[in-house]
Order: C-alpha cells, then structure tokens, then sequence
C-alpha cells in the first residue's frame, strides 16, 4: 500500500516537471510531498517564477516630457532620400500619432506602429531624449534586450541600469559608430569578452550603422551571449551558470534591474556632415522594445501576479515582501536567506521557521511513570523537517550529510569556507554548532536524565 501511494505521488511529480530538460533547473515547483517513515511530509525546494515578456508590466517616461512629435504637427523627410517629405505626425489625428505606448504594441502589423520624436530642428544643439522603463519591482533579466528602430539606429547611444528604483544609474552598455571619438573607449564585442571581464561595460560599433545598412533595424544588449560563458554555446549546461550566479552575487546583480534607462545622444544621420537645410530627415523613431525577465523573489516564490499596477511575487517558504525578502512574523526562527540554485537541481528552500522552536510541554505518558515530560521539538513536524538528507534524532537534532550542516541541515559546509561554495578544494575550518543547537542538546540531556532517575 504505500509503496504504491508513494509510486503514485512520484509519478504525478514527475509528470508535472518532466517537459524540462533536467539540466535546465527551472526550479517551478516550491514543494511537493513526499511519503516517508514518519508519513505524508513536505519536501521543499528552491524555485522562481517563469519568465516572460516584462514590457506589459512597466512604466514609460520620456525626458523631456514633450519630445514626442505632433504638436505641432510636423512633416518629415526620408533619410536616405532628402526629398521624400510625406511623413506627417499629428499628436491629435489617431492614425498620424506615434505615442510612447508604440513602442510596446503588437508587432507585425501592417503599416508598422512605432514611437517618434520631434526632428532635429535645434541642430547644432544635440538632440537628447532619455526613454525610462519602470517596473517598481526587481527583475532578472533572462534574454536580450532588443530595440528595433524605424529611421536608422542612433548613431550615439547608452543602455544604462537602475538597482534602487531610479534613484542611481550605471551603464549596461555604450553603443556609437566611432567608440573612440564619442565615448573614448576601444570598440569591443561581447565575443571578447570572458568569464574573468564578463562584468566589463563595453562600447561597441556593431548596432550603429546608418541608413546604407537600413534593413539592420536592430540594438541589441546580449544576455544570452553572456549566459554561455558559463553554460556553453547551446546554454545546454545550466547548471554551471545557477552555481555561478548562486556564489558570485556581483554576477548575480549585474542581471537584475529595476529600471532601464535608453539614452538617445545622437540620431542617424548616414554621412559625416549634417544637412542644415533638411534637418527634418533627423529623428528617432522605435518601433518596438524587447525585455524577458521574471520577478525576483529570492528563490522563494514560483509565480508573480500583477495586481493594482503593481507587480509582487507570491511568496512561499513562510516568507513575505514583494522580492519574499524577509520571513513572516511568526517565522523569524533563525536570520531570513535566500533560497539557493544549489545542490542541482533541486536547489536549498531555507525555509523560514517558526519562532518558538525550543522545549515545549508533552501530555503526560502515565504508562511510562514520567510526569510533564519535556523534550526539545526540532524536527517532528513538516515545517522543521530536517533538510537535504538528513535524519532527524530522537526529535531533538538533525543528523546531516558530511556536506551540509545548520540546525536542519539548511546550510552547505562550503559557504562558511573562504571563497564560498566555488569548489571542492576549499579547505576553511567548518563553523561551531548554532549555539541554539547546542542549548537544545544540554537541555534534552538534562531532562532525559532528570526522567530516568525517576
């Protein structure tokens, strides 16, 4: 009989993970039961909501507020042919408006729908526009950001990144036709770079040709590329990419966001010298942007729901917050952690647990002639089971496997080593027992004494 109820519940397991390739991780499932010894428990697990198209969550601001065209309304010429000038834009008649919100519409239709900004009638003042994409929640970022523009690729431009909200900006990526002469830096790929300069903010030559390569729409910053550094051509060995990104929290940062800032410095202008006399054919205009990504939520959460304007993951794991950034009230029995990538591929929950883990008071057990006797209650029930193999013991301590160890057997030995859980060579001491642990066991001790004198 249980074998086949445990048959049956594996069974439904596996059929609800198995259309991923196990060495992808995906890491969707937050716990699941299991049948063991002791009955029917939890067993948790480490995981993080799908990723998807982040664009219909964000927020939108242009700077300077009025740098969309169409009022006044304006007619525009071709850039690669200076006496074309039937494009008109008109902020007041629907099919002659380019809005911001153009920039996030359904591609594929037929003429293309795309933003605009006013001409560089201003010149020789540079023409700036900063587009600010807001999500008022943290995002990891999970595939290229790709811009696609209607009237050449701007021949200066920087991709920069916000941690805080907008509060503070460093660049992602600097993007210009001569690096050198605009930004003083040497031209690069992200083909240069490696696992030691993956960090590295570049400026590269390959996305800001002008009008003669005017079927190359495309500004790309690549995620994906920087992805295979760790997990290969194919991405086939994730595994090696979520070990990275477990231990090396800068690698870790560098894809998460809250905001993404597009600064627009210098339009397409397909020659050396501007045409002063048709500064209408100088614009910018997008058609569409691109940003996959998935909440952050710590490893604690597998879905995120948008609700009120607001996106926030659900949070599992007795945690809470809008990343699942802390333990809930009643669950702040050791200090809140993320969850962890590792060991593959089930990953570490670090589930929070509750406040009062220490001694409680037992019924009587009259047959054993032991009154109000007390023992220490730390891995009896499905939110103190002991974790990652190991065994609980006489309902008073966890017995770890050699690689872990924490009061339920929560911590990899490794991330107390110096240089963290990097590898198998390293060699730091391993940490003293929790204090609480220790406190625990004196105290079973005295009391399992205390009843036998009896």
């Amino acid at each position: 009989m249980r074998f086949h109820f445990a048959l049956t519940l594996w069974t439904s397991v596996c059929q609800a993970v198995q259309h991923y390739p196990a060495a992808w991780g995906h890491y969707d499932l937050c716990k699941f039961q299991i049948y063991t010894e002791e009955g029917l428990t939890w067993d948790y697990m480490a995981c993080q909501p799908e990723a998807a198209d982040m664009t219909q969550y964000l927020k939108v601001t242009l700077d300077p507020p009025n740098i969309t065209c169409g009022d006044p309304p304006e007619t525009y010429c071709a850039l690669e042919n200076p006496y074309m000038c039937n494009n008109e834009c008109d902020a007041n008649t629907e099919e002659l408006a380019h809005p911001p919100k153009l920039m996030f519409d359904i591609e594929g239709r037929n003429p293309t729908t795309f933003w605009q900004s006013t001409s560089w009638q201003k010149y020789p003042k540079a023409l700036l526009v900063n587009i600010t994409l807001s999500w008022n929640k943290t995002i990891e970022l999970t595939d290229d950001i790709v811009l696609t523009f209607e009237s050449g690729r701007p021949e200066q431009m920087v991709l920069e990144k916000s941690l805080d909200y907008g509060r503070t900006w460093q660049p992602y990526q600097f993007y210009a036709t001569d690096c050198l002469d605009a930004f003083t830096m040497e031209p690069k790929t992200v083909q240069d770079l490696t696992q030691h300069t993956l960090l590295d903010i570049i400026c590269t030559e390959d996305y800001s040709r002008g009008y003669v390569w005017k079927y190359d729409k495309t500004v790309r910053f690549e995620i994906k590329d920087r992805f295979a550094l760790f997990a290969g051509p194919r991405l086939h060995n994730m595994a090696s990419l979520y070990g990275q990104l477990d231990t090396t929290k800068n690698l870790r940062d560098f894809f998460t966001i809250t905001d993404l800032r597009i600064r627009l410095l210098r339009p397409a202008t397909g020659a050396t010298m501007v045409d002063e006399d048709k500064l209408t054919r100088y614009f910018y205009a997008i058609s569409d942007i691109k940003v996959h990504g998935r909440c952050k939520c710590n490893l604690h959460a597998n879905s995120c729901v948008f609700d009120k304007e607001k996106l926030g993951c659900e949070c599992e794991h007795n945690t809470t917050g809008p990343d699942c950034g802390r333990c809930k009230k009643s669950y702040q029995g050791r200090a809140w952690s993320s969850g962890s990538y590792l060991p593959i591929p089930k990953g570490t929950a670090n589930i929070c647990i509750p406040n009062n883990i220490g001694p409680v008071i037992r019924p009587n057990v009259s047959s054993l002639g032991v009154a109000n006797r007390k023992e220490a209650r730390v891995c009896d029930n499905e939110l103190l089971r002991c974790q990652n193999g190991g065994v609980c013991v006489n309902n008073v301590r966890c017995s770890c496997p050699s690689d872990y160890s924490g009061l339920l057997c929560e911590k990899s030995r490794c991330e107390a080593e110096l240089g963290g859980c990097r590898g198998p060579d390293s060699g730091a001491a391993l940490p003293p027992p929790p204090l609480r642990l220790l406190l625990l066991l004196l105290l079973s001790s005295t009391l399992l004494g205390g009843a036998s004198a009896l």
